[in-house]
């Protein structure tokens, strides 16, 4: 195993809970945006109708994604200045 990947092991692990929190942070503030209420719906809220429920499932998984990806990218590219070798 390179040096890269045990330096990136704990730091993939960290950058994970990082991306998550600022994914779902992204997310709210995005749904208010879009002129909804605080709260996306809950896939079994019986209130609130197909559509509003998948749209808030697909803006979700994309802010998720797109998050995930550039902290991952931003991690993997500073382990690699740190120790000269990428985390593949």
């Amino acid at each position: 195993m390179n040096k890269g990947k045990i330096v990136y092991k704990p730091v993939g692990l960290a950058l994970g809970t990082v991306s998550g929190l600022l994914a779902g942070m992204a997310f709210k503030q995005t749904w208010k945006l879009l002129g909804h209420e605080d709260d996306a719906p809950d896939s079994t809220d019986e209130d609130r109708a197909w559509k509003e429920i998948l749209v808030a499932a697909a803006v979700q998984g994309a802010i998720f994604a797109v998050v995930k990806a550039a902290v991952q990218r931003s991690g993997a590219v500073a382990t690699r200045r740190l120790t000269g070798t990428w985390p593949a």
